[in-house]
């Protein structure tokens, strides 16, 4: 329209059905980033098993910006690997701000990367709970600054089967990194 603003989502992440393709797209362009600014990534994953990982590593020459990735599905594991506080993991939940946030902080610290991708959620068909119904998924993305870390969380809440959140989740962590 005319004279009027828009915002325009990225066309891979508002597909029903997000393709292999689409993701080693998105992939391939967080690699380009991440090389011009000499930076590296890691990834905390949950949901998502390390495909977040693969989606990267299916990048050839990627091991010059990608340092490793987590696979933390287990709680225990996320206490193990990331150095979550179990009383975060009781307190709230594995899919939950704070959890996130932490498996971010984690995966940054100890894979010595300059940002870092971590993600939690419910990807069905069961495993919902009060306030937090299938598809609900937390976002963190964790980058060293001057002071500190910076570090930003969001949640969504995808439609579709387990496929369909998986990928999305991915297509998301990867356009937004």
């Amino acid at each position: 329209m005319r004279g009027y603003a828009t915002q325009r989502i990225p066309a891979p992440i508002q597909n029903h059905s997000i393709s292999d393709v689409a993701l080693a797209r998105l992939a391939g362009r967080l690699g380009a980033q991440l090389q011009r600014r000499r930076q590296t990534v890691t990834t905390a994953e949950s949901c998502t098993g390390g495909w977040i990982a693969k989606a990267i590593t299916d990048i050839a020459g990627s091991s010059e910006w990608f340092q490793e990735g987590f696979v933390t599905y287990s709680n225990a594991a996320k206490h193990r690997r990331l150095g979550v506080a179990i009383g975060i993991l009781k307190a709230q939940g594995a899919v939950s701000e704070a959890v996130v946030r932490a498996m971010a902080q984690g995966a940054l610290s100890r894979a010595g990367a300059d940002l870092a991708v971590a993600v939690s959620g419910i990807a069905g068909p069961g495993g919902a709970v009060p306030g937090k119904p299938v598809g609900t998924v937390w976002f963190c993305w964790a980058a060293r600054a001057a002071k500190g870390v910076r570090l930003i969380s969001v949640r969504h809440r995808f439609r579709g089967d387990r496929e369909a959140v998986r990928r999305k989740t991915v297509a998301r962590a990867l356009a937004d990194s």
